[in-house]
């Protein structure tokens, strides 16, 4: 059994199993953030908003189900590591392909076991998100210092974004999806539903976009901060005022940007597959798949061309916007639902409503 450690900005230094790629000469900081789903852990892993961060997850066995080729959210995982209390060794269900453990070292993303991941969301939840750094059990305590005072990246977007333009085809309405860092499934959700798809760089220009003559534009979801890419708001701007527009996650604010709100870091974020978001309109609350460490600020909204549509049940952050005069919308939350419920898919087929009419 092989040692290593986690050590948080604050000094806590925690020693567990390495589960993942051997770090013997290396390391690995990112943010430290929470999931608190109980499910769903390859598609957390492979979701490019994960980019830089290092991830604990607070159910207690994880990789128990193991893994397969169906259930990736993108090609390669784009996290900086994994904690979990128990690394299950064997995958129960059927479809299992391989381990949590082949699946991390496959993919060369270090992981540590035998934590109390608990105690450490507590510690996130009391100061907040903060940076940390795996790194082997001997590692000089002046080194992981210096490495802890290294500052995080602002290219996250620019790293998980497609480089060129892709094509899926279909007989349906013509979407192009702004990539931001997209999640397969919202690609899914509209492939399955007819619809013909072209997915291009989060830089793309009004003139690029133009040119696939979209009936719909989708702005995807996406790591880090978004006011790290001000350069999208003028095409958001411009886009809206021509094609019916749905934006989800760091697509939905963006959108909020792009007509005059704010947006501002959350505390610790909300990570999981059970949030509740209540829909002004309609009265409903759903439950909700989210993943973000920032939000709307819902103050800001006011005097904009935006109103609030959807609010958060727990922390009463804003979970949806629309437009006061065109079809544009968004959600924080993830209604492809994967990991997570299938509450809020009917928003694509909203979505799709608004290009037919």
């Amino acid at each position: 059994m092989k040692m290593i450690k986690l050590v948080l900005e604050t000094g806590d230094e925690f020693i567990g199993e390495s589960i993942g790629y051997d770090i013997d000469n290396v390391y690995s900081l990112g943010e430290l953030v929470f999931n608190t789903s109980m499910t769903g852990y390859q598609e957390i892993l492979s979701d490019p908003s994960y980019c830089d961060q290092i991830i604990v997850m607070t159910y207690p066995l994880i990789g128990n189900y193991g893994v397969n080729k169906d259930d990736f959210e993108s090609l390669s995982p784009a996290l900086k590591g994994l904690v979990v209390r128990e690394c299950a060794e064997q995958g129960s269900n059927w479809r299992n392909e391989y381990s949590l453990r082949e699946l991390l070292k496959r993919f060369k993303v270090p992981g540590i076991a035998g934590l109390d991941t608990r105690e450490l969301t507590k510690k996130i939840r009391d100061r907040g998100v903060m940076k940390a750094v795996l790194v082997p059990e001997n590692y000089p305590v002046q080194n992981v210092q210096t490495l802890l005072e290294r500052p995080m990246g602002t290219d996250q977007i620019q790293r998980v974004s497609t480089k060129n333009p892709i094509h899926f085809p279909g007989d349906g309405k013509r979407i192009v999806m702004m990539d931001f860092g997209y999640k397969k499934n919202i690609l899914r959700s509209l492939t399955k539903r007819g619809c013909d798809v072209v997915v291009v760089p989060w830089n793309a220009s009004l003139e690029m976009i133009q040119s696939y003559r979209p009936q719909g534009i989708l702005l995807s979801n996406g790591p880090g901060n978004p006011k790290d890419i001000p350069e999208v708001l003028p095409v958001i701007r411009e886009l809206q005022k021509s094609y019916p527009m749905f934006s989800i996650c760091m697509g939905h604010q963006l959108f909020a940007l792009a007509n005059g709100a704010d947006t501002e870091k959350m505390k610790f974020g909300n990570r999981g597959g059970n949030h509740p978001v209540k829909d002004l309109r309609l009265g409903k609350v759903f439950m909700s798949s989210q993943n973000h460490g920032y939000a709307v600020t819902d103050r800001s909204v006011n005097g904009t061309e935006l109103e609030v549509t959807q609010i958060n049940i727990n922390d009463k952050s804003v979970e949806g916007l629309s437009h006061k005069t065109l079809p544009a919308f968004s959600v924080q939350y993830h209604p492809e639902a994967c990991p997570g419920p299938e509450d809020t898919g009917w928003l694509f087929d909203e979505f799709l409503s608004c290009i037919r009419n």
